[in-house]
């Protein structure tokens, strides 16, 4: 199944681990900065069949594929749009690979994504 509005990105999904550990799960990903998209919205792409890397600082720490996701991404949009509508400009985020680690302040994080490009962030503390 492909949707007609499918298209993907690159996605930062920033968690505050402390709070969440504090059992404020949705606090935890709820600031203004934690979700930082782009470079650009790829619409031909697979995407059950991308590399995925994150580097901290120049450093690879997560690589993976879109192939080791738990539910091919057709299955997981089409479970979420039958407890909830769908519409042009949502956002569904996949899950990251495995080995997620603490970031600091002055922290660069870069995500990239085969077919699409990088994203990169640096932390700073507001």
């Amino acid at each position: 199944m492909r949707f007609e509005t499918e298209a993907n990105t690159c996605l930062n999904d920033v968690t505050a681990r402390d709070l969440e550990s504090k059992g404020l799960p949705l606090r935890a990903k709820g600031f203004d900065t934690f979700f930082p998209l782009g470079p650009c919205i790829a619409t031909d792409l697979d995407p059950n069949a991308v590399a995925i890397e994150a580097y901290v600082n120049g450093g690879l720490c997560q690589s993976s594929s879109t192939k080791e996701l738990m539910f091919p991404v057709e299955q997981i949009v089409a479970q979420i749009a039958q407890v909830m509508t769908l519409l042009p400009g949502d956002v569904i985020a996949t899950g990251t690979p495995a080995t997620v680690g603490p970031l600091a302040t002055g922290d660069r994080v870069e995500v990239q994504i085969e077919g699409i490009g990088s994203l990169r962030n640096t932390v700073v503390k507001l």
